[in-house]
């Protein structure tokens, strides 16, 4: 069992790292112009990165309390699956939703 924990942690940070990838990718299929699938392609994800960064990262003095954390952390992940459903994503949707829930459910039960 102790093999998988940090397994599981790795997961999350790919979670992490897809979360802002499915944002990005909303972004650049969503804008209009040019400058608006850069404009939402890269502001996007990078709003979501500095969000996270401030009020979720475990390191970060502005961590938020509970139940406040997973409040704002369902809203992230659950915009980036709205995001991969949005732009016809739907299997990408289906499994991000998936693993990231059996990923959280794990984490709750590890305290990771």
């Amino acid at each position: 069992m102790e093999v998988i924990k940090p397994i599981n942690l790795l997961v999350r940070f790919l979670l992490e790292l897809c979360l802002l990838a499915a944002l990005g990718y909303w972004g650049f299929q969503t804008g209009q112009e040019m400058v608006g699938k850069v404009g939402l392609g890269i502001g996007l994800p990078l709003v979501a990165a500095v969000t996270w960064g401030i009020f979720l990262a475990p390191a970060s003095d502005r961590r938020l309390p509970e139940p406040w954390l997973l409040l704002l952390e369902l809203f992230l992940f659950g915009a980036a699956l709205a995001a991969l459903y949005n732009t016809q994503q739907h299997f990408l949707a289906l499994s991000f939703g998936l693993i990231y829930s059996i990923n959280k459910i794990l984490m709750v039960i590890w305290r990771q």
